[in-house]
C-alpha cells in the first residue's frame, strides 16, 4: 500500500482511480463497509483503489477546542485502512485556507486533478466543502460534469446504525465491549511508557503508565480486562503482547490528581518498558473505581481484579 501526505505526493503518472472520501476516525465497521465498497467497485473496474482522509481532525481547525476526542492515532488509522484492501492513502493536511474550498474546487483540485477519479464512495451523510455545502447529490452532479460516478454508502452493521459519536459515548460510559462490536475490534489507546508514582511495583502489580496524546478517546474510570502490547522498544520485548488488568483514573485512594491508564501485565514482574511505545486494547470493564479504607483493602481487591482479568483474557 502506498501512503501520501498531501496531493503532491500523488505520483505525477497516476492513472484513473476509485476514492472513498472520510475523516474515519475509529475506522469502525460502517467505515469498513464503505471502503469494502470503493475496492469491490475498484475491482470491477480494474483500477487502483484509494482513501482520502484528513489530518488534523477538520473540527479541530474549523471549531478549536470542540473537536472530539480521537478513536485512532493517525499511523494506527492508516495501518487499519491499509487492512481493508485499499491501494493507497492519502492523508490531506486540514487548514483553514483548504476549509474554504467550494464543492466544486475540491472535487477538481482533488479528486479530478490529481486523483483521476472514475468512481467516488462516500458516507449516505457526506458533507464536503466550505460550510458543509456539499452533499451526495452535489457529489453525483459534479461527477458528471467530471466524468466521474458517485455512490452512497450507509454506515450500517447488521442493520444497526454505527458512527464514531458512538464508539465515544461507549467509551464514556466504560461499555467497552459495545465499542468493540461497533469497531469490530477492541478499542486501543497507545502511548509511551513513563515513570509514575510506581506504587503498583511497591504492592506487587507493576503497571506501564501509558503517556498518551492528549486528544485520545479514554474509556470511563474503571479496572479493565485487557491487552498490552510492545510496539516500539530497544528491549527483547518489542512485538510481544501480554494479558493485562488495566486501570483508568486518579488513584483515589492515595488521594491522586491527574488522571492515568495503567497496564499490568498479568503475572509479569520483570519487564523493563519505560521509554517504550506501547498499545493497549480494552478487552471487558470489570468495575469502577474505588476509594479503599486501607492499602491492603486495595491490595485484596487488585488481587481478584487480576484473577478476574485472567479468566476473561484465557477465554
Amino acid at each position: 500500500m502506498q501512503g501520501w501526505h498531501g496531493l503532491d505526493d500523488v505520483p505525477g503518472d497516476w492513472g484513473r482511480s476509485v476514492v472513498t472520501i472520510g475523516v474515519f476516525d475509529g475506522v469502525h465497521r460502517g467505515h469498513q463497509r464503505m471502503v469494502g465498497r470503493a475496492v469491490a467497485l475498484a475491482a470491477e473496474l480494474g483500477l487502483p483503489a484509494v482513501v482520502i482522509t484528513f489530518d488534523p481532525h477538520p473540527e479541530e481547525v474549523v471549531r478549536p477546542g470542540a473537536h472530539p476526542p480521537r478513536l485512532t492515532t493517525a499511523g494506527h488509522r492508516a495501518e487499519l485502512l491499509g487492512a481493508l484492501g485499499v491501494d493507497a492513502v492519502c492523508v490531506l493536511p486540514f487548514t483553514l485556507e483548504f476549509s474554504r474550498m467550494t464543492p466544486d474546487e475540491f472535487v477538481q483540485a482533488v479528486l479530478v486533478d490529481r486523483l483521476h477519479a472514475a468512481g467516488v464512495v462516500v458516507g449516505e451523510n457526506f458533507r464536503f466543502g466550505h460550510k458543509a455545502a456539499g452533499s451526495l447529490d452535489t457529489l453525483r452532479e459534479l461527477g458528471e460534469k467530471y466524468d466521474f460516478v458517485a455512490e452512497g454508502v450507509p454506515l450500517v452493521s447488521d442493520g444497526e446504525a454505527i458512527s464514531s459519536s458512538l464508539v465515544r459515548e461507549s467509551l464514556a460510559a466504560g461499555d467497552v465491549e459495545a465499542a468493540a462490536r461497533a469497531l469490530g475490534r477492541p478499542h486501543r489507546v497507545e502511548g509511551v511508557v513513563v515513570r509514575g508514582h510506581q506504587r503498583g511495583r511497591a504492592l506487587g502489580y507493576p503497571t506501564a503508565n501509558v503517556e498518551h496524546p492528549p486528544s485520545s478517546a479514554i474509556p470511563a474510570d474503571g479496572v479493565y480486562a485487557g491487552w498490552l502490547e510492545c510496539v516500539q522498544s530497544p528491549s527483547p520485548d518489542q512485538g510481544r503482547r501480554w494479558p493485562a488488568a488495566i486501570s483508568i483514573g486518579t488513584n483515589p485512594t492515595f488521594d491522586g490528581v491527574a488522571r492515568t491508564v495503567e497496564a499490568y501485565a498479568l503475572d509479569r514482574d520483570d519487564l523493563d518498558l519505560y521509554g517504550a511505545h506501547v498499545v493497549v486494547d480494552f478487552g471487558r470493564r470489570l468495575r469502577a473505581t474505588l476509594k479503599f479504607g486501607s492499602v491492603d483493602e486495595l491490595v485484596e481487591q487488585m488481587r481478584r481484579d487480576v484473577d478476574e482479568a485472567r479468566r476473561f483474557t484465557a477465554g
